[in-house]
């Protein structure tokens, strides 16, 4: 069993000054490769208690790390609520929502409380809104969504705009009665109109990304 002490300074001779200097560039505090912490991660296995530690120190590459080997059941919606509200990088927050409380068992209550919230927690409630889209949609009030989609997207902080815009391009892909509506919010707001897009790659411009999707699914 590895100590706290141990796997932090695995950690720390994993730093690498070139790549915290272009992770920071993204708003991640970290110069790990995420590849070397999914090995360690691996070799590890599920100790909760360890994560638990890892956690606490504040360090987010031994954050990203705790992710790995927490037991998501483990953990009550409070102990996450309090836990996201320290969250500051983006990777971490994502490595978060999706190790820690998609798995976990209390998903929709904090896809609730979140969603309302501004920045990286509104951020992790519209992607755990976007997972329901996608996987569950049974009893999920699509108009009220695009409604709120439509009122508060263009404003919101870009974290959770980001995070909204991909649920508006969801529920046009998914949603066919739905989909004219979240065309026209998207054309409507414009929102990553402007976004630079890699060869190849789908914009993540919503009419776009919705029109794009839809004709490789029908096609």
């Amino acid at each position: 069993m590895s100590t706290i002490a141990d796997v932090m300074a695995e950690l720390a001779a994993l730093e690498n000054p070139k790549m915290r200097a272009a992770n920071e560039e993204r708003g991640d505090d970290h110069g790990v490769n995420l590849s070397a912490l999914r090995g360690i991660a691996k070799r590890l296995k599920v100790q909760n208690e360890l994560a638990k530690e890892l956690w606490a120190t504040g360090n987010t590459a031994a954050q990203l790390l705790a992710t790995l080997i927490a037991r998501p059941k483990a953990f009550s919606a409070k102990e996450l609520d309090s836990m996201i509200r320290h969250i500051h990088a983006p990777k971490l927050l994502d490595w978060f929502v999706v190790n820690l409380v998609k798995p976990g068992k209390h998903a929709e209550e904090l896809r609730l409380s979140w969603k309302d919230d501004t920045d990286l927690v509104g951020r992790a409630g519209w992607s755990l809104t976007t997972d329901r889209v996608i996987k569950n949609d049974d009893g999920l009030n699509i108009v009220g969504l695009l409604d709120q989609i439509e009122q508060e997207m263009k404003d919101a902080p870009g974290p959770k705009q980001w995070s909204m815009n991909h649920c508006l391009a969801e529920i046009g892909i998914r949603q066919p009665r739905h989909r004219v509506r979240a065309i026209g919010i998207g054309e409507k707001l414009k929102v990553l109109i402007d976004y630079p897009a890699s060869p190849g790659c789908t914009p993540p411009y919503a009419p776009i990304w919705i029109a794009e999707m839809v004709r490789r699914h029908e096609g």
